[in-house]
């Protein structure tokens, strides 16, 4: 497992100690000597380090059986000078192949043209690279004289993916990285970006800012009136069956066999026995007198004129004494 990065070769003398004996790619590929990996080189700019560079480097690993890899990348000077500029510098882009699985080791300030002087220096047995030519530096392929050697072994570019498409996207959507990085705290000299584009762009992200807000309430209401509408329908349901239930306790209790009319009739059969009168027995001495005639009782007065005073009193009673007397 690796745990560090690949070293630079000016940093660290040659692992290979035995004599340097040159190896057909045939010899390479069926196994080499115990005593030394084939020593394979690729070089590049590896600007945006990104899956195309590892994935040619990858295969530049596993083209034998035991290899060890050198990694060649150029200087800024030299880079700016034959393909153009960068969009990072030499320090990072060391940096990005140090941390590559497949690199064993990388050569800064690596040269643009290899020469035999390069190659012995570092013992290279085989170059990897795309057989694509490589016009550049007033040659039609700068990899001619590798080919012409038996040196070189060809390895396959990944489609979909370059640095130049990269850049591509990035000068393509360039408004939209100027105000992210605008809201991000970078001024708008940092982003060689105008005072006008500047304030356009704030502006713009103000809006944006609006719209992701107003979104936010949008998804915020429909999730409200949706808890909203389901508790109602709770609210409904329990409403309905606590109705239903309501309704039959009230007709159990007022309904027409309901309780309240039973104990309502026998409350009233109570009271109608308290205040009507009772019946005289059938052997009542008073059944032989003439119903026309029932003498008072000698207790109860005139209504129409009541006495005033004890002599009054005692006047009526012999009065009706004397009626009865005649009556007799």
């Amino acid at each position: 497992t690796l745990t560090a990065p690949a070293p630079f070769a000016d940093e660290t003398s040659c692992q290979c100690q035995a004599p340097h004996e040159k190896l057909t790619i045939a010899q390479a590929r069926l196994g080499t000597p115990v005593d030394r990996p084939v020593r394979v080189y690729a070089d590049g700019i590896f600007d945006l380090f990104h899956s195309g560079h590892a994935r040619a480097l990858m295969q530049a690993k596993t083209l034998f059986p035991n290899s060890y890899l050198l990694v060649g990348v150029c200087s800024d000077d030299l880079t700016h000078k034959f393909k153009g500029f960068t969009v990072m510098n030499e320090t990072e882009r060391y940096e990005a192949l140090r941390h590559c699985r497949y690199v064993d080791e990388v050569i800064r300030d690596a040269p643009w043209t290899l020469t035999p002087e390069f190659l012995e220096k570092h013992k290279i047995d085989f170059v990897a690279h795309d057989d694509i030519p490589y016009s550049s530096a007033g040659s039609d392929d700068v990899y001619k004289h590798i080919k012409e050697a038996g040196m070189f072994v060809p390895t396959q570019r990944t489609e979909g993916i370059s640095t130049s498409d990269i850049i591509t996207r990035i000068v393509r959507d360039y408004d939209v990285y100027a105000r992210r990085n605008l809201q991000r705290g970078y001024t708008a000299k940092e982003l060689n970006v105008s005072f006008i584009n500047e304030k356009k762009y704030r502006f713009q992200n103000q809006v944006d800012k609006m719209k992701e807000k107003v979104k936010n309430v949008e998804e915020k209401s429909k999730e409200f009136v949706y808890k909203v509408e389901e508790k109602s329908h709770d609210l409904i349901q329990k409403w309905e069956e606590k109705s239903r239930e309501f309704i039959g306790n009230f007709l159990e209790l007022f309904g027409p066999d309901g309780a309240w009319k039973q104990m309502f009739q026998e409350r009233s059969g109570r009271m109608l026995q308290a205040f009507s009168p009772r019946q005289s027995p059938n052997s009542s001495p008073t059944q032989g007198r003439s119903p026309s005639r029932s003498p008072s009782p000698p207790w109860v007065f005139n209504k129409a004129s009541p006495p005033s005073s004890p002599k009054a009193a005692s006047a009526s009673l012999s009065s009706m004494s004397e009626g009865d007397e005649d009556e007799k």
